[in-house]
């Protein structure tokens, strides 16, 4: 049995981890593996918010954001989804991760992406858009999957998978998983803070992050689940999960959620697909752990889970968790309404 932290990335421990070296997990589980020359990844939410009248110019938008993505310099991986929001508009995301941080700066700055982000047209199509980057290092952040095939999101950018890993079926394996965690405990060093614009009035408006902020995204894929386990995902996995989204999405505030959506795949018209996740930001992994440990909401997520997972063998699961410097996050805001994204908590700058 491996541990889910790789060779390369192991260092003399400071803060010891949960479990015992002895340690026997229930189930098989796996990570990704990553050649030692990645040092960093990127990961960008690139949106389109809308209300249901502009859904026709909406999917052109996301199309163009798609477009966007040919050349040398293009994201090794992708993925495009769509969710409504508590706030009525409907919002796709186009998903893009390089595991060259380089070639996504000359992505970024390529004449054709950064003149149409910053053309005056965005402010005038009754549409909003954001961009929610993150860049964290090797040792920032962690994966977990249920299978070993066609890894999906920041999986894709890697170049294999584990064997069986120890570091899970417990409380507080996510935190063991990650490489950061042999010395640091990842806290959060400042809060969200609005630097230019106001949410309030719409146009752009930039949110700087801070130390440590938490991003998870944990997916779901029905493609090839037959219909008895389709019928375990929709009438016992489904429900608990939705309750426990939306929860987040409406009440995370107060537990240090900063925006949660629970989002479906879908394909370049807009189409749903069978697979879906969840997009949360937190303030800090802390955060996100006590929800996990001990809020109902999630019990009945992770309780349902063990119950039903020996009956899985093509409804594919998994996760990724990450932290990230505040210098290596981006978070702008076009025309959307002040509940979106990083928008609803940022403290504006002092009078």
């Amino acid at each position: 049995m491996e541990s889910a932290i790789d060779k390369h990335l192991k260092c003399p421990r400071t803060l010891s981890r949960r479990v015992d070296d002895d340690y026997q997990p229930p189930f098989p589980m796996f990570v990704g593996r990553a050649d030692p020359k990645l040092e960093q990844v990127v990961m960008a939410y690139l949106g389109v918010q809308f209300l249901p009248v502009h859904h026709a110019i909406a999917v052109q938008a996301m199309q163009k954001i798609v477009a966007q993505f040919a050349g040398d310099d293009a994201p090794g991986n992708h993925d495009i989804t769509y969710h409504e929001d508590n706030q009525g508009y409907g919002n796709f995301i186009v998903v893009g991760y390089w595991a060259d941080p380089a070639a996504y700066c000359r992505w970024l700055r390529s004449p054709a992406v950064e003149s149409w982000w910053a053309s005056d047209e965005r402010l005038s199509e009754h549409l909003g858009y954001f961009r929610e980057v993150v860049a964290p290092r090797a040792e920032q952040f962690e994966t977990l999957y249920a299978f070993t095939d066609d890894l999906p999101g920041v999986g894709a950018v890697m170049d294999g998978i584990s064997g069986e890993i120890q570091e899970h079926g417990y409380w507080g394996s996510a935190r063991d998983r990650f490489p950061v965690s042999q010395t640091d405990r990842m806290r959060p060093d400042a809060s969200l803070q609005v630097i230019s614009g106001d949410p309030a009035k719409g146009g752009r408006v930039l949110v700087r992050g801070h130390d440590n902020l938490t991003l998870i995204r944990s997916g779901q894929d029905w493609v090839e689940a037959g219909e008895e386990e389709r019928a375990l995902y929709f009438q016992e996995m489904l429900p608990p999960l939705q309750d426990g989204m939306d929860f987040l999405r409406d009440q995370g505030q107060a537990l240090g959620c900063y925006s949660n959506r629970f989002v479906r795949n879908v394909d370049l018209d807009g189409n749903l697909l069978d697979i879906a996740y969840d997009i949360g930001h937190w303030r800090s992994l802390d955060r996100l752990e006590r929800w996990a440990e001990s809020h109902p909401t999630h019990l009945r997520i992770f309780t349902t889970f063990f119950r039903v997972i020996g009956g899985l063998s093509k409804l594919r699961l998994y996760h990724e968790v990450s932290v990230s410097d505040g210098r290596n996050q981006l978070f702008e805001y076009i025309n959307c309404h002040a509940q979106t994204g990083m928008l609803r908590d940022a403290q504006p700058l002092p009078a």
